[in-house]
């Protein structure tokens, strides 16, 4: 098992990537903490079906971008397994609107669930992995970071964020043996991405701008969300691991 007795506190784990991901961290034997925002239920639903195939998760539900919610999280996980190993910084959403149709309001609303939580959560985390002197920080970007994509313009600001606190991140923290990566996904079957994929033109798009020609599932992010959080990639900071089948290749 690559993360045996590991513990990773994976945002927005209840559906989607996050959810694919605690689930293969679970059984690389990652003890998992399923983050979300919302609905309760839905993080406990995970954390249950996990638990009922012999593997380790609990839910927590935190409001990620409330500072004192963010760090009584830490807190918590910390008082009941000592170490924190692991940090998924997956929350995200986008509001699909033309970009002069985008309000305040909504930039506000993109940019904190996406990138202040991701801020919060990883500067909560830093100051104990300094201590134990290990620790692995993931952020779930998006090729959108770096190709345009109508209607989701603060989306896509919060995600080259993403990337550029990444880069800050490792000249501070690689010295302590924290490894700060990020995944870029491209088009994934997920519950955020049905305006895309409910659209004929963007289908068309897929069909012929990757490998496959179909949408990945979330699956597909995980195998690298668990190799980025490995032993394996321990020599591996400041990298952002496209995962998007050839879309920005093709």
């Amino acid at each position: 098992m690559k993360l045996k007795n590991k513990v990773a506190i994976v945002t927005g784990g209840s559906k989607g990537i996050g959810t694919a991901i605690c689930e293969a961290y679970a059984k690389e034997g990652a003890v998992v903490i399923v983050v979300n925002k919302h609905d309760p239920a839905t993080g406990i639903a995970v954390a249950k079906e996990i638990q009922q195939t012999g593997y380790q998760a609990e839910a927590i539900q935190c409001d990620i971008t409330n500072e004192i919610a963010v760090n009584s999280l830490v807190h918590q996980v910390l008082q009941k397994y000592q170490h924190i190993d692991i940090l998924v910084n997956n929350a995200g959403l986008a509001v699909f609107k033309n970009f002069e149709d985008q309000t305040l309001d909504d930039w506000n609303f993109v940019m904190d669930t996406n990138l202040k939580s991701a801020f919060l959560m990883s500067r909560a985390v830093v100051p104990f992995m300094k201590q134990q002197k290990h620790g692995k920080i993931i952020f779930i970007a998006s090729i959108a970071a770096t190709v345009g994509f109508a209607t989701i313009a603060p989306y896509s600001a919060t995600k080259g964020g993403m990337l550029a606190m990444a880069k800050s991140m490792v000249v501070e923290l690689s010295r302590y043996n924290i490894n700060v990566n990020s995944i870029s996904p491209g088009t994934v079957d997920t519950p955020g991405n049905q305006t895309f994929l409910t659209d004929p033109e963007f289908l068309k798009g897929i069909a012929a701008r990757t490998a496959s020609g179909m949408p990945m599932q979330p699956k597909d992010i995980a195998g690298a969300a668990v190799f980025l959080a490995s032993d394996d990639a321990n020599a591996i900071h400041g990298l952002n691991l496209i995962v998007d089948n050839a879309w920005t290749t093709l």
